[in-house]
């Protein structure tokens, strides 16, 4: 709600952001048994990772939330504000950053750019899944066929 009326000015204040969303506009949320936040960003955090991670356990610990990032990486070259960030990370270092936010929140990382799906925890969780059913399926055919032989 109150999001939408922000206006961009710059800045990456996660802490700032994460705050008011824990503390002030999680209205009622001693009803609901779980929910989760939503980032959506092309950057790194104006604050160090560890501090953000320290605080994110702590606030997702007692209310059952989940911190889910998206993170969209924006061709290089690229500039479309003119803005430069208060703190500057490589895509590859700002993706760890935000994986280690994320697994303190116990929430899922997407990592996506114009070329596609960088890294997804739903996909690799998919993945994991299909490799079980193969293996599974592997092994029935491996019994099978052993029972075929001494019959």
């Amino acid at each position: 709600r109150w999001v939408l009326s922000l206006e961009c000015k710059g800045s990456r204040n996660f802490m700032s952001a994460l705050r008011r969303a824990v503390e002030v506009d999680f209205k009622d949320k001693d009803k609901h048994k779980s929910q989760g936040l939503y980032l959506l960003t092309t950057g790194i955090p104006d604050q160090e990772t560890h501090t953000i991670s320290a605080y994110v356990a702590e606030a997702c610990r007692g209310l059952d939330l989940q911190l889910h990032v998206c993170l969209f990486s924006v061709t290089e070259g690229t500039d479309s504000s003119g803005i430069i960030p208060a703190r500057y990370a490589s895509p590859r270092e700002t993706a760890s950053a935000f994986k280690e936010i994320v697994q303190a929140a116990n929430g899922r990382f997407h990592w996506f750019g114009e070329a596609g799906i960088f890294e997804s925890d739903d996909i690799t969780s998919i993945i994991s899944e299909m490799e079980k059913a193969k293996n599974y399926s592997q092994k029935c055919v491996f019994l099978v066929e052993s029972l075929k032989q001494r019959s």
